[in-house]
């Protein structure tokens, strides 16, 4: 069993306390890792402070030669990452190998160009002043991310900040903390100086409640659920530092009867199966046209007791387990529940059958569809987080808006039609901050990433994130002797 500690001003930095870790397919355990104290996250924050001056000065374009050599880090790794990744979480191999670990070095690289590209604006008063605008880094972020994609939605947040000329506390979520060491370990291997990068782990209650309340924290951005996300931001709020928050979701997916009906299948189920279900964008509700309801929800049915379920080291495997047995017992929770509230199981809901006695202890649960569905249930309302679809019927397009819209959260919403006019109608009405049209979720990191409503504040991407982690000054230049009172001449 590895032994994984800090990583602070370049040292690897042992607890007094410690937790495990295990692999959720097999239950065996993989890590003894540092439970951060208080203490300890003082230090790395610390730590970061004294990184920031040096850092913080250094000339956009050699911040940006260092995201271009961590991203060939990180390429020169892609299969230790992924298999790590898979071994901690229990995504795929297929998925981890092909998709979200190759996005990981993408984000540095496309940062790199963002340092280099950041621009100013000028506003001339007559022929008086001129005004013109700086952006400047924050300081020190705090960056808490979810175990669900923790090495590519680390390099998300981490990428922007330190390319933007801030340094960083990084706290993985304590499911799965692996590859964020390992993320620690490539900063340095591609000369990034020591203390601008800091990995502490630990428990929210305790290592994430004591970066929100650290005065010497800037900016906070963290992933998770809405309900923890309300707690931080009650917590930090005296420091008045900044915050990003992307929170929890329950998006809907929108289908109606004149789509390409085999590309919406195809997405619906990408969209909700994928990454084993735990995503915050999922397309957890999926709302049909009434007219081909009965059709779409049963080739979609028949479609999902067709998906792999098993070892995520297997190619073939296209879910894997749930991230522990607290959680797996969650997500069924809320399949009975379904049940009691009246919907119908049409599949799922238990345990895969023939999964060979290695995988006995894994946490796996069969891909879920609830039918009949109302959106006043339960399980239409709360996020599941896993691997549990719910179709609804809906009659014309103003009930698709009214049912899509009412929930709390607002993260994401995807549109099939083939009327272009409808589509777009429809995307603008919807409560969501990303609509794809006839499209499965798509990331271009150019654009803002973020929700409404209980699924977030603020918005990271492309020139986004320059609201986030920078400052922005203005500096006004008079031109000549313009008037200024004389008082007590």
């Amino acid at each position: 069993m590895d032994m994984i500690g800090h990583r602070i001003a370049g040292e690897v930095v042992a607890s007094a306390a410690t937790f495990t870790v295990e692999n959720p397919a097999t239950g065996e355990l993989l890590a003894e890792v540092a439970e951060a104290s208080a203490e300890d996250v003082d230090r790395a924050v610390r730590a970061a402070c004294a990184a920031f001056g040096a850092w913080g000065r250094t000339p956009a374009s050699a911040r940006a030669a260092a995201m271009r050599r961590l991203a060939d880090v990180i390429d020169a790794h892609v299969e230790e990452i992924a298999r790590l990744e898979t071994r901690d979480t229990g995504l795929p191999i297929a998925q981890t190998l092909k998709a979200t670990i190759p996005r990981a070095a993408d984000n540095f690289r496309f940062f790199a160009e963002v340092a280099t590209r950041t621009e100013g604006h000028t506003y001339p008063v007559d022929d008086q002043f001129l005004n013109y605008t700086q952006r400047r880094p924050v300081g020190v972020a705090a960056l808490i991310t979810p175990w669900n994609l923790p090495f590519m939605l680390a390099t998300w947040k981490l990428a922007p900040a330190i390319a933007l000329g801030n340094t960083a506390v990084l706290k993985p979520a304590e499911l799965a903390p692996l590859t964020a060491d390992l993320l620690g370990r490539l900063v340095l291997e591609a000369g990034i100086p020591p203390g601008v990068v800091n990995v502490v782990h630990g428990r929210g209650e305790v290592a994430g409640d004591a970066l929100v309340c650290h005065p010497d924290v800037n900016v906070l951005s963290f992933t998770g659920e809405t309900t923890t996300g309300r707690t931080i931001l009650g917590r930090g709020g005296p420091t008045l530092k900044r915050f990003s928050m992307e929170l929890g979701g329950k998006s809907p997916v929108v289908v109606f009867a004149d789509c390409d009906m085999e590309r919406a299948l195809d997405a619906a189920l990408f969209g909700i199966f994928s990454l084993n279900g735990e995503r915050c964008t999922a397309g957890s509700r999926i709302l049909v046209e009434e007219s081909c309801y009965a059709d779409f929800a049963g080739r979609f049915v028949a479609r999902a007791r067709r998906l792999t379920v098993g070892d995520p080291f297997a190619e073939q495997t296209l879910l894997g387990p749930l991230i522990s047995a607290e959680h797996r017992e969650k997500v069924a929770g809320y399949v009975e529940l379904g049940v009691r509230e009246g919907a119908v199981l049409a599949t799922g809901g238990g345990r895969p059958a023939g999964l060979p006695a290695a995988l006995a202890r894994g946490h796996f649960l069969e891909p879920t569809v609830l039918v009949g569905v109302d959106n006043h249930m339960r399980i239409a309302q709360e996020e599941i987080f896993g691997p549990v679809a719910c179709v609804l019927p809906f009659r014309d397009e103003a009930e698709a808006i009214r049912l899509a819209n009412d929930v709390s959260y607002g993260l994401a919403a995807y549109v099939w039609a083939g009327d272009a006019g409808r589509a777009h109608r429809v995307a603008g009405a919807l409560d969501a901050g990303m609509v794809f049209i006839n499209s499965q979720n798509v990331r271009d990191l150019r654009t803002p990433f973020g929700g409404m409503k209980a699924s977030g504040i603020g918005r990271e991407g492309g020139e986004y994130s320059l609201e986030v982690y920078t400052e922005l000054k203005n500096i006004c230049v008079s031109f000549g002797r313009h008037p200024i009172p004389h008082w007590g001449a």
